[in-house]
């Protein structure tokens, strides 16, 4: 990965860590996605739902890139595409669980720990907008 001294140009809000990098984000969502797709809970959820995998790969890794690098590359609109599938706590739990161990194997603590905080707030967004969606209210579960 890059070191600390190859970070100078980047965005001044950007996350500054020396295992940061497009290339690195891009592993983690390149290796999460291959365990997900597999996983007996969520696999058959994204399989149907995907229907081109390098474009969707691409798509993660530029959501992930402007959030951390400030890159400015993902303008899309995430809960959209959540909001058509039946996704429940389940689901959102084993994304987790899968997202958290592999962020883990892949970067030092610190860092895994920067993504995984962000995975939480995601994963409660998009539950409780999808609770919403049914006219139900829902407390965060997974972010403090």
């Amino acid at each position: 990965m890059n070191s600390p001294a190859a970070q100078t140009d980047r965005h001044p809000l950007a996350v500054q860590h020396p295992e940061l990098d497009d290339a690195s984000i891009r592993l983690l969502v390149e290796t999460f996605y291959g365990r997900a797709r597999e996983d007996a809970l969520i696999g058959p959820i994204f399989n149907s739902a995907v229907a081109d995998w390098d474009e969707h790969i691409d798509r993660i890794s530029d959501f992930w890139s402007s959030m951390f690098l400030k890159t400015g590359r993902y303008n899309g609109a995430p809960m959209r595409p959540h909001l058509a599938l039946s996704l429940q706590g389940a689901h959102f739990d084993r994304w987790l669980q899968l997202f958290e161990a592999t962020a883990r194997e892949l970067f030092a603590p610190d860092l895994a720990d920067l993504f995984i905080i962000r995975a939480r707030r995601i994963a409660d967004s998009f539950e409780m907008g999808i609770a919403s969606t049914r006219g139900e209210l829902m407390r965060p579960r997974h972010s403090v």
